[in-house]
């Protein structure tokens, strides 16, 4: 089979290689020695190994001096090769089970001043690096990594295209299974099934907030059972064999719902469709935020929306850019974020809508296009 190109494949080596290169300029700019990488998203993102997070020690070790290498495990070193990974001619060095591979990662990296360790590295792994080169000043990878990993490139708009199809036609199904007398857990797990179904590897969450649940924007399921009159949120989302993340937000109602959340829900259509259009290249993610939030507050409902618009999404469900007051952040083509302003009454009911939308070099592409109106079912 022919290779696919970089364009629709986002583990291409080429592709690989380049955010590589990028990673180790980035570092020298910021006056780094190396960049510490455990298993995590930042680890598949540099070099598309999807690495087993375990007690023994995975690294990828960027240095700013010289090539990087892969610090893995010899009983790892096959899975290691067998991903994308493997065909990127990284030098792979393994360490056996009675050797120190914190010692063999400092071997690597003599006389350095200052590291950056990978934002998910567990602490266990933080601390016995920072014994292995005693005097070495310790920093975030993220704030180096977050700088490639939220201007996505076209093989990665793809991805996330494709996930947002995918639970798109979830949606699409959820109206079967809502119905008075079954629980949210009942229709969780139908919604998880579907996940699944229609192609994602993994289930990140479901939420069904039937009445007053819908008040909690975090609520997952319950043994609540739904009732005729009960606004429903339904939020979800999965990760696909290409390990990029799904995530939207729809609204129903089983049966004719109270008036005052009839009353608000159009305000919030209006609002989300207000951040929506205002997407483009150079505007701030805090000004995304305040296009929903004016909406909402002229409403007299401000108090009642008690989270940020919105946040980036790819190897991960949030990530960067976050869409909130104060982040001015101007936005740039390839940036991929939610937009999911909420309105929420406490012990009665909640609203929610939610697009994954992408900025394009000429504004906005919405990548989840069932219907915004709120979906009502027989009671």
């Amino acid at each position: 089979m022919e290779e696919r190109s970089a364009m629709s494949d986002p583990w291409d080596p080429t592709a690989l290689r380049t955010r590589l290169e990028k990673t180790t300029n980035l570092a020298d700019d910021a006056g780094l020695d190396a960049l510490l990488v455990t298993p995590g998203p930042d680890l598949r993102y540099l070099c598309g190994y999807e690495a087993l997070p375990l007690e023994r020690l995975t690294c990828l070790v960027v240095r700013t001096q010289g090539d990087p290498v892969l610090v893995v495990p010899r009983l790892e070193a096959p899975a290691a090769a067998a991903s994308p990974a493997g065909a990127l001619g990284l030098d792979v060095l393994t360490w056996d089970e009675t050797a120190d591979p914190y010692d063999l990662v400092a071997s690597l990296l003599p006389d350095v001043r200052r590291v950056a360790v990978d934002n998910h590295m567990w602490a266990e792994k933080v601390l016995n690096l920072r014994a292995a080169m005693p005097g070495t000043e310790q920093r975030l990878a993220g704030d180096v990594l977050r700088e490639l990993r939220m201007r996505n490139g076209p093989a990665e708009i793809q991805a996330l295209r494709e996930a947002g199809a995918a639970i798109d036609r979830v949606h699409d199904q959820v109206a079967q299974w809502l119905r008075p007398g079954r629980t949210e857990r009942e229709v969780g797990a139908d919604i998880a099934e579907a996940i699944r179904a229609e192609g994602h590897a993994e289930v990140d969450f479901v939420i069904v907030g039937s009445g007053p649940n819908g008040a909690s924007p975090h609520h997952e399921v319950s043994d609540r059972v739904i009732g005729p009159g009960d606004p429903v949120v339904v939020d979800i989302g999965g990760t696909t064999s290409a390990g990029y993340c799904s995530d939207s937000t729809r609204m129903y109602a089983v049966g004719e719902p109270p008036a005052d959340f009839l009353a608000y829900y159009d305000v919030l259509q209006r609002a989300q469709a207000a951040a929506v259009h205002h997407v483009r290249p150079g505007v701030t993610c805090a000004s995304v935020d305040a296009a929903a939030r004016q909406v909402i507050t002229d409403a007299g409902y401000g108090d009642r929306f008690i989270h940020r618009t919105g946040h980036g999404i790819g190897l991960e469900t949030h990530e960067d850019p976050y869409i909130v007051t104060g982040n001015d952040l101007p936005l740039e083509p390839g940036m991929a974020f939610s937009v999911e302003p909420g309105i929420y009454q406490p012990d009665r009911h909640g609203a929610r809508i939610e697009d994954i939308v992408v900025c394009t070099p000429d504004g906005v592409e919405p990548l989840n296009t069932t219907t915004h109106d709120l979906v009502i079912l027989p009671a």
